[in-house]
């Protein structure tokens, strides 16, 4: 399995309907792989499966809800019955919840952990269970560091840097990173690698579907249309981001931060934790 030039990989991508997840599934078309887009919203994901499969080996497309642990299993045993183990995952779904953490409600924080935590969990789990056995089956484990396979999981720059405003959002990515730094050492003997990505401002759309809490309705698409704008001026592309993912794969990269703010608020955690904590106190610039 040819993980670093990506020809013949299976390539699994959630929250590939539009996004970073979309044009990761892309790059990784581009490079050879089949890849299944995944999404809830599988008109979405058809779409991005059409443009994969014109640009590469093969694209199909899957709707399944992330946080729904029921729901992934069928959607993982589906893809080896239907297709074999995947080369690739990449744990890409996820959602924003914004606004004060003594306003941010059970319900608020059941999404944000069960699409942004438990969503990577059960990719991780399920997937790398697959891989893993795959690899034990072997007659002699495959040498190169990732050619059993490798997974994907996104994080945030928010991984790194607390932020007033945010605490669901920055608590969830914090251990997505952790878990991907656990899983990598622990699947290493099998050759399976592992890889967080931590992208800083994209333009995306996790702006627009994102939940403000804290706020009436007109104080909420205030807030929507102030981080779409921050967002559009700080123009960085998610096609930028699935460079530097399809990069990390290739190399096997433990941890990639993606932009300018990732990097310095990274920095800054590891060189000045209590500066850190004081620019936490600035209001969060997408509420």
């Amino acid at each position: 399995m040819p993980i670093a030039q990506f020809d013949g990989a299976l390539a699994v991508v959630t929250g590939a309907g539009r996004g970073l997840g979309r044009a990761t599934a892309l790059a990784l078309a581009e490079r050879g792989a089949t890849v299944v887009a995944a999404d809830l919203d599988r008109p979405a994901a058809e779409r991005t499966a059409a443009q994969a499969a014109k640009l590469g080996a093969g694209g199909v497309a899957y709707e399944v809800d992330v946080s729904d642990a029921a729901a992934m299993e069928r959607f993982a045993a589906w893809v080896r019955a239907e297709h074999r183990v995947p080369d690739i995952v990449v744990n890409n779904a996820g959602i924003l919840v914004n606004g004060p953490f003594l306003e941010t409600g059970l319900d608020d924080w059941e999404r944000i952990v069960g699409v942004d935590l438990w969503g990577v969990i059960h990719g991780c789990r399920l997937f790398g269970r697959q891989m893993a056995e795959r690899v034990r089956a072997l007659p002699v484990r495959p040498e190169p560091p990732n050619f059993g396979g490798h997974i994907v999981n996104i994080a945030s720059a928010a991984a790194f840097a607390p932020w007033r405003g945010q605490a669901a959002y920055n608590t969830t990515k914090a251990a997505v990173v952790m878990l991907s730094e656990s899983l990598r050492a622990e699947l290493a003997g099998l050759r399976i690698g592992v890889t967080a990505v931590c992208p800083g401002f994209t333009t995306t759309g996790i702006a627009q579907a994102a939940t403000f809490v804290g706020l009436d309705e007109a104080g909420r698409r205030r807030a929507r249309e102030r981080a779409q704008k921050m967002l559009r001026m700080r123009n960085y592309p998610p096609e930028k981001v699935a460079e530097r993912i399809v990069a990390a794969i290739a190399k096997n990269k433990p941890l990639v931060p993606v932009g300018a703010e990732s990097h310095l608020v990274r920095a800054l955690s590891r060189l000045s934790p209590g500066a850190m904590r004081l620019l936490a106190r600035v209001p969060n610039p997408l509420a």
